[in-house]
């Protein structure tokens, strides 16, 4: 749902020169696939040895259902031109995510 709002919305961020990326542990092949089928217009980045989701403090312990397992935790980082981050979003809500970022840089 969240990575389908930012297609969605991709014209307007491309209109404010806004760059999306995306980060996920899966590799790249399958990153392409499900880029291609839900029709994404901005990259996903692959990250399988978790070494920039660690450094990003999104790859950690995660509990569902009673069972603890390794995974991301949502977090956007709205990094501006010069490399420094402006904004960090620990509280993702996916179904309205890419509107509170467009509402959060352009308002």
């Amino acid at each position: 749902m969240e990575g389908k709002g930012f297609r969605d919305e991709f014209q307007k961020f491309e209109n404010q020169n806004i760059v999306i990326l995306g980060v996920s542990a899966d590799p790249v092949k399958k990153q392409k696939s499900f880029c291609e089928k839900k029709g994404f217009q901005y990259d996903l980045l692959s990250d399988e040895t978790h070494e920039m989701l660690k450094a990003y403090g999104v790859w950690g312990k995660k509990k569902f259902m009673g069972r603890e397992y390794m995974g991301i935790t949502r977090m956007t980082y709205i990094i501006n031109e010069n490399g420094k981050v402006e904004h960090v979003i620990e509280k993702v809500k996916t179904m309205s995510h890419a509107k509170d970022i467009l509402n959060l840089l352009i308002d």
